[in-house]
């Protein structure tokens, strides 16, 4: 649920085209052109995973070091 709350965010504020995956349970990950970006990592697996906001500027950052 949260993954598909912050690729909708992402499509809508970025105009981005994102690919949802599925993974195991408690895995988040945000890919930007193949480079890992965020991870929910260890904390994941109890539900603590990155806000929609943080990951947003992160994806914003990695997009400027691309161009």
């Amino acid at each position: 649920m949260h993954a598909a709350r912050v690729a909708a965010s992402l499509r809508r504020d970025l105009d981005l085209e994102v690919e949802l995956v599925e993974g195991r349970y408690g895995e988040f990950t945000v890919l930007v052109d193949g480079e890992e970006i965020v991870s929910g990592g260890p904390l994941g697996f109890v539900g603590v995973l990155p806000s929609a906001r943080k990951v947003r500027k992160l994806v914003e950052l990695r997009l400027r070091a691309l161009q």
